[in-house]
């Protein structure tokens, strides 16, 4: 009974997520966007990355410890960056990809254009919803983050990073946007490196911020669709439109 149980949840599952792809399909397939559906990683181990720690300590003036018969940090090296898993991992960023796609099994999806399709919006923070997209010969990380930025009041944080360099991201500009129920809201601007830490960015609001209200204005039967575009461009552009 136990096993049958367990089968009948997973196919129950399967179907589910056949359905919001289908729905999402059938919205976007006009378009000709590709359609990722991408479920929320939810953890109560959640803890700051060591970036975040760093930033921290450095607002409240606490210096980290330094030895003298330490070896310089290499800049091109980072610590993992797939939110909501203390992964004490770190390397080059040449092996960031291979790291998220085998050890968090983060999906991959190529296409200058696709659509985002975050599913379970309603589950309490801290959540991550996180894909990396492939395009103009480039590895980006999407994250939607789901957080409370003050007790209370959660609120989803979607930025778009390189896995690459400062330079190489001043390159490209991104385009999140929501199209649903006669509203459209838009947010465009030259993506981050990974090097400088997603939590970071988010913490400092250089991304879209959509409030619980207003994330329900745009969202379907729980799910949100975000639209992305990826362009070459040297302008440094912000903008959120609606």
């Amino acid at each position: 009974m136990l096993f049958f149980t367990q089968c009948f949840g997973a196919v129950l599952d399967l179907i589910h997520l056949r359905f919001q792809h289908y729905k999402a399909k059938r919205v976007f397939s006009a378009a000709g966007q590709l359609v990722c559906v991408v479920n929320p990683t939810h953890s109560l181990k959640y803890a700051p990355t060591r970036c975040a720690a760093a930033q921290v300590s450095t607002e409240q003036g606490i210096l980290p410890p330094f030895h003298h018969h330490e070896a310089v940090h290499d800049p091109q090296v980072v610590p993992c960056t797939c939110p909501l898993f203390s992964c004490p991992w770190e390397g080059h960023l040449e092996v960031v990809v291979s790291h998220l796609r085998q050890t968090h099994r983060i999906n991959i999806l190529q296409g200058a254009e696709i659509v985002f399709l975050a599913t379970d919006m309603n589950l309490p923070a801290p959540t991550d919803w996180i894909i990396m997209h492939s395009c103009l010969g480039h590895q980006f990380l999407l994250v939607l983050r789901k957080q409370e930025k003050y007790e209370g009041h959660p609120q989803f944080f979607a930025t778009m990073m390189l896995i690459g360099t400062p330079s190489q991201a001043d390159n490209f500009t991104y385009r999140l946007e929501l199209n649903r129920n006669q509203r459209r809201l838009k947010w465009e601007a030259t993506p981050r490196s990974i090097l400088e830490c997603v939590d970071s960015v988010i913490s400092d609001g250089d991304c879209l911020v959509l409030n619980t209200s207003l994330a329900q204005l745009f969202s379907d039967n729980g799910s949100l669709a975000i639209g992305i575009a990826i362009t070459t461009s040297k302008v440094h552009s912000a903008e959120a439109e609606m």
